[in-house]
């Protein structure tokens, strides 16, 4: 009997690097430069991740001699010990259950929630030329930024690889570059609103308990 291959899967990774992409596009919307540049950064962690899911393995290439010392009678080549966290801390039995794997799930679809929740509040802000104040504006002064972060952080949890623990912290701080430079056109355009706006508001992480930021008067 044939067992199915665990990796060399190509059309799999153009297949599920296709679906994430095109449903973060579908939600983030890119229109200008800078939306661009943020969506292909994250589209590039998407399809290096996948080549290593299904592709070529090479995190576990590179580690195989050190994960097969440390933990003997795992099969690193089988496609669920890719799940490197369900592996090391001893879920061995289907990793998709595993609590690493489970929390990587809650990242990933809050991502998508917040993406999604951010992008229909912004829209409806730049249609009526104010700023985006309510929602999940009301939380964090750059969900749509903060939503890819979490995304990319939550397939780490899932499947670990070393080109994305690369990528990630380089990521998050061009994420954090480009925010600081959105808010600089934003406040020489909303002067003292967006002033306001931003001491009320946290960049990315939620003060929780804090009423909504109210929408006082714009330009």
């Amino acid at each position: 009997m044939n067992e199915t291959p665990a990796y060399g899967l190509w059309s799999l990774v153009v297949l599920n690097s296709a679906i994430f992409i095109i449903f973060a596009f579908s939600f983030a919307k890119p229109t200008t430069t800078r939306d661009w540049r943020s969506f292909g950064a994250f589209s590039a962690f998407i399809v290096a991740l996948f080549v290593e899911m299904y592709g070529f393995p090479l995190t576990i290439y590179l580690l195989s001699g050190w994960l097969a010392s440390r933990f003997p009678g795992v099969d690193w080549l089988a496609h669920d010990s890719g799940h490197l966290l369900e592996m090391i801390f001893g879920w061995k039995s289907n990793p998709h259950f595993g609590p690493f794997h489970i929390l990587s799930s809650v990242f990933i679809f809050g991502g998508f929630w917040l993406l999604s929740a951010a992008w229909k509040v912004l829209y409806d802000a730049q249609r009526a030329h104010r700023l985006a104040l309510s929602g999940a504006y009301a939380r964090v002064r750059h969900p749509q930024y903060a939503g890819f972060v979490l995304i990319m952080f939550g397939f780490l949890l899932q499947w670990p690889t070393l080109v994305t623990l690369i990528m990630f912290p380089v990521l998050v701080f061009m994420y954090a570059r480009l925010a600081g430079r959105e808010e600089r056109e934003v406040a020489a355009e909303f002067g003292e609103a967006y002033e306001r706006y931003r001491a009320a508001t946290p960049a990315f992480f939620p003060r929780l308990g804090d009423a909504p930021a109210a929408e006082g008067p714009q330009p």
